[in-house]
């Protein structure tokens, strides 16, 4: 089953989130140098409104006992305002702002990050979480979806390219070369 992030999928989201985005996108994101203190950072942004990794941009998948995976997804234009927060907390830990690489164009709806956990795979949920982003942006009227993949992660490449992601550029984020994949969705007319 596929349904909205609550606070309460903290516990289960915020590591499938780290192994999603990797060490060295949360560093620049919370600071972090170390895995548990970036599990523990984006648990505690997970569960506040109004940032990138809120529970407010998820979708999770779910079985019957647990989480088994998530969508995490925002608006392109929205992506200076979501990310107001890392800076702030980076300022008042260090005095000094991230260098945080704008990755969603301003044109399009992102997916941020998705994982699924390992004994779950295979088994269509991220396509499932894949279909769930694509009907949100048809909710919102996004006619265009686009995501990053990393350029040695042949296996989720092959999965974006099977539902109509196309290339259309790459992008360095955290020393970490992305391809830009994006896909055309139609509008739902009200």
């Amino acid at each position: 089953m596929i349904r909205k992030a609550l606070p309460a999928d903290a516990k289960d989201v915020a590591p499938l989130i780290m192994e999603a985005i990797g060490l060295d996108i949360a560093h620049s994101l919370t600071g972090a140098k170390e895995y548990d203190e970036a599990v523990q950072r984006i648990a505690s942004y997970f569960v506040k409104s109004q940032n990138r990794l809120s529970y407010e941009n998820v979708v999770v998948a779910t079985n019957r006992e647990r989480v088994v995976g998530f969508a995490l997804f925002y608006h392109g234009s929205e992506t200076e305002r979501l990310d107001r927060p890392f800076v702030e907390g980076w300022l008042q830990r260090t005095g000094q702002a991230p260098v945080i690489v704008k990755e969603a164009r301003d044109d399009e709806f992102y997916l941020d990050s998705l994982a699924v956990h390992p004994d779950s795979r295979r088994m269509g949920v991220g396509k499932s979480l894949l279909h769930a982003f694509e009907k949100e942006a048809e909710a919102r009227g996004h006619d265009r979806v686009a995501l990053l993949v990393e350029e040695e992660n042949v296996k989720a490449r092959r999965l974006y390219e099977s539902v109509g992601f196309r290339p259309d550029g790459s992008l360095m984020v955290a020393g970490h070369l992305y391809h830009h994949m994006v896909k055309r969705v139609p509008v739902l007319v009200p």
